[in-house]
């Protein structure tokens, strides 16, 4: 490719090809100015870092192809890249065909789209071969300060100096979120996408990897038995009856979260797992029974909170009848635990 002078920035020596300024006036005509920004840094920061790596441009890696890909990984959020897939993706195919359209060989345009498509998946880019591993390094690095102990001495403050970086990363993040929710097609509720749009919808709205295999209609069930999994907050209060009368401690403790909160009597507040265990080995020790009806349960998302009207016998004691309160949580593998109970009664 003949060479091209490009807009010079202040000193900092970027590729001057042909496609090397195509792509960069490409980028910043099409982007926004801290997206563009953004993408130029991370090229500058993953050129850094290569080089103290002992990475040398032309022999270990094609710099050429880092700063296409660099310049370029972000296009998918501009209006022109806005497609029906996520960002990288629309991205990635956005930039092929503008590569294409400027004669760049299909195999470096492969290399490319992967560099883009990739740049927000962890531990892929670094096998698919230098450039996209690059290019994914110098984003890491401006967006989440990854190997910026690594930059020379005064380098990401003279970058920071020509390319501003205002508050980039949660303007970046609410680009990503404003056209997942414009399209939900572009947030799959596994994808980078996803995880960043859930936490802007209702608790319960985006569906995670368990409520997606719960619902997958193959009647699959977590591997603990039945009897022992409280799949929904309205169990809890079986099992914990259950396996109080059988006198199974561990079973028993089971329903509870490692950090779990749990009051055995007015004034006397237990943390964790060892404290929770103990109070209860005492309710089997002292052969109490306990008696649970539900009164009412309030669920949203992964938290629910209980009421209960509990009935406790005890050896030599007259029965006491309290109301408790308790707080569930739902686990990542689908089950209810105790995080707070409080059923407020002396044993």
């Amino acid at each position: 490719m003949t060479s091209c002078p490009t807009r010079p920035f202040a000193g900092f020596d970027l590729p001057d090809t042909e496609l090397a300024v195509a792509a960069l006036r490409y980028a910043e005509e099409l982007t926004e100015p801290y997206v563009f920004r953004h993408s130029v840094r991370g090229y500058l920061f993953g050129r850094a870092l290569a080089t103290q790596r002992g990475l040398r441009p032309g022999a270990d890696y094609n710099d050429e192809l880092v700063f296409v890909a660099g310049v370029l990984h972000d296009i998918g959020l501009s209006d022109a890249g806005n497609g029906d897939q996520r960002f990288e993706v629309d991205g990635a195919d956005l930039a092929a065909r503008f590569l294409r359209e400027h004669g760049m060989p299909e195999s470096d345009v492969a290399i490319v789209w992967d560099a883009i498509a990739l740049h927000t998946s962890d531990q892929i880019g670094a096998r698919k071969g230098p450039e996209v591993s690059l290019c994914q390094t110098g984003i890491a690095a401006d967006i989440l300060g990854q190997g910026r102990e690594e930059l020379p001495e005064g380098f990401a403050d003279s970058v920071h100096a020509v390319f501003p970086r205002d508050d980039l990363a949660y303007a970046l993040s609410d680009a990503i979120v404003a056209q997942a929710l414009d399209n939900p097609l572009k947030a799959g509720p596994l994808s980078f996408p996803g995880s960043l749009l859930r936490r802007h919808l209702p608790s319960g709205t985006l569906p995670d990897w368990y409520d997606l295999i719960a619902g997958a209609g193959w009647g699959d069930r977590p591997a603990r038995s039945g009897e022992d999994v409280a799949r929904s907050p309205r169990e809890l209060a079986g099992l914990f009856v259950r396996h109080l009368a059988a006198g199974d401690l561990d079973r028993l403790a089971g329903l509870y979260e490692p950090g779990a909160v749990f009051v055995p009597e007015p004034g006397t507040v237990l943390t964790g797992a060892e404290a929770v265990h103990e109070s209860l080995r005492r309710y089997v020790e002292n052969g109490v029974r306990i008696g649970l009806t539900l009164r009412r349960v309030h669920e949203t998302g992964d938290l629910a909170l209980l009421s209960s009207v509990a009935t406790v016998d005890a050896p030599g004691r007259p029965r006491v009848t309290t109301v408790t309160t308790e707080v569930a949580r739902r686990q990542p593998d689908g089950r209810w635990l105790y995080v707070v109970d409080d059923p407020s009664f002396n044993d």
